[in-house]
């Protein structure tokens, strides 16, 4: 893993992080810029389970009849 490879893993991670708490610090009554934050976490974390379910719709007629995991 190249040096920047693990940079932007890194800041995701911060990202990830960073949202998650200010989910908690809104849910808690924080300031107008934390339940920003905290709507747009949702909201992309919403996105990324929809993308997630559709993904998994349409591979689920790949074919493939081993059904196990390889």
């Amino acid at each position: 893993m190249s040096v920047f490879e693990l940079l932007v893993l890194s800041g995701v991670l911060a990202l990830v992080v960073g949202g998650c708490v200010c989910v908690v610090w809104a849910e808690r009554g924080g300031p107008r810029w934390v339940r920003g934050v905290a709507a747009v976490t949702l909201g992309v974390s919403r996105l990324v389970r929809w993308l997630g379910r559709s993904s998994r719709k349409s591979g689920s007629g790949s074919g493939s009849s081993s059904g196990g995991d390889d």
